[in-house]
């Protein structure tokens, strides 16, 4: 039992439990954030400087895909006459399967990958300038 003569000590009383705030608001992945850095669209429509290097850098690649295509064609057309040259006794026969069968589709494909690269090229682009909340979903060629 309680010893008389002993001060009576009080128990600390415990701490009542922290109480729980509900935060009501918009969810963090609702919440629109402004972009890191300066949309690359304001930058051409203000034709700054770094706005003309976006356009240049599309200009360059566009260029580049059309001078592959007509390198190839040239290669394609060019070596015609040479190959006509080569074989005199058969080129009757040959020049028909040349021109008819062989360089038709072959510049089909060339044009084929010329459109496809400049639709990669110009969907690049727009993925550059476009915000990423606003930007179309990736290039799915049709078929």
């Amino acid at each position: 039992m309680a010893d008389p003569q002993q001060p009576h000590v009080q128990q600390p009383h415990p701490l009542p439990p922290p109480r729980r705030e509900v935060v009501t608001g918009v969810p963090r992945a609702a919440r629109r954030r402004p972009p890191a850095h300066t949309p690359a669209r304001s930058e051409i429509s203000e034709q700054t400087t770094l706005g003309a290097t976006y356009v240049r850098a599309l200009m360059r690649s566009q260029l580049r895909a059309g001078l592959g295509a007509l390198g190839v064609l040239a290669l394609l057309v060019g070596t015609l006459p040479a190959l006509f040259r080569l074989s005199r006794s058969a080129s009757g026969p040959l020049v028909w399967v040349a021109l008819g069968l062989v360089a038709y589709p072959v510049m089909w494909l060339i044009a084929r990958w010329y459109v496809t690269r400049a639709e990669r090229n110009e969907d690049d682009f727009t993925g550059l300038v476009m915000d990423p909340a606003e930007a179309p979903g990736p290039y799915r060629p049709p078929g």
